[in-house]
């Protein structure tokens, strides 16, 4: 306890002799990137398993700091300082799909975006076609870019590079296309990519009745902040991915609304698919 004592002594010596608005300042920093990070997290796996991760370090950390050091254990000290070593590199190995995402934001992330004008027509144009395909009950897998660059995904894909329109949706979805089947990027007002596999969200995230495509959607908008739109090919039923959230069973105006909301930045996220659960 003597050496608990000392250490706390000189805890209280080092606020003093920094003064506590550096420590404050300091404590800050520390809590909004521990914030940013499990906000960054927030609905992936990586998010539990940081938990775990944390829970058993600091658990560990008590032990050995605590126990350890009252009965002068130093090969369990030893032990634990090699522990957090080759931790550092099982993270890297563990958390690889999201220091890969982060990578991606960081370096597609537009910092100026400038509100197209013709986000209305935009609209219109997926809502045209997103009823076109359900009365038809033709699968239809369409992401549309926001603030992160999907261009690093997009590389599996055909490049189009096409005015946006329902037609040109229709036709690329159309049954035996050969671009049918995988999905279509749009970005800024123009159908960028085809034939595009998304990334595929874990099965214990949806409903089991729900196929590839839902997964795919999900997929992606966990990987970016994409705005997904996708049609069932065996129901023909309307739904929007956004941030690890899937919305079913849309009508031609709630989707026409969601996406004039989401894309349009009239409102959060969170308070567009709440409302619309509602719906």
């Amino acid at each position: 306890m003597n050496n608990d004592f000392f250490n706390l002594v000189n805890f209280w010596q080092a606020i003093r002799i920094y003064g506590w608005w550096q420590v404050g300042i300091e404590l800050l920093i520390i809590g909004l990137f521990v914030y940013s990070i499990m906000r960054f997290l927030r609905g992936t796996r990586g998010e539990r398993m940081i938990k775990g991760t944390g829970f058993l370090l600091v658990v560990l950390y008590l032990i050995v700091r605590l126990i350890g050091s009252e009965l002068h254990l130093e090969r369990i000290n030893f032990l634990y300082g090699k522990f957090l070593f080759f931790a550092s590199f099982a993270a890297v190995v563990v958390f690889q799909p999201e220091i890969r995402r982060a990578l991606m934001r960081l370096g597609e992330t537009r910092f100026f975006r400038s509100f197209s004008i013709q986000l209305n027509e935009d609209i219109e144009a997926l809502v045209e076609s997103a009823l076109f395909l359900s009365r038809r009950k033709i699968g239809a897998l369409i992401a549309i870019e926001r603030e992160v660059g999907l261009g690093g995904i997009a590389e599996s894909g055909t490049r189009i590079n096409a005015d946006l329109s329902a037609a040109m949706l229709n036709t690329i979805f159309w049954p035996n296309s050969p671009l049918h089947d995988l999905g279509v990027i749009v970005s800024q007002g123009r159908i960028m990519y085809a034939g595009v596999q998304f990334p595929l969200a874990e099965s214990g995230d949806l409903e089991r009745e729900l196929g590839s495509r839902h997964r795919a959607a999900v997929g992606m908008s966990q990987e970016s902040d994409a705005v997904v739109l996708v049609v069932s090919e065996q129901t023909g039923d309307i739904s929007i991915a956004d941030r690890g959230q899937l919305l079913r069973r849309l009508t031609g105006d709630q989707l026409r609304t969601i996406l004039s909301e989401l894309l349009g930045g009239k409102q959060q996220p969170k308070k567009v698919m709440k409302a619309a659960a509602v719906l």
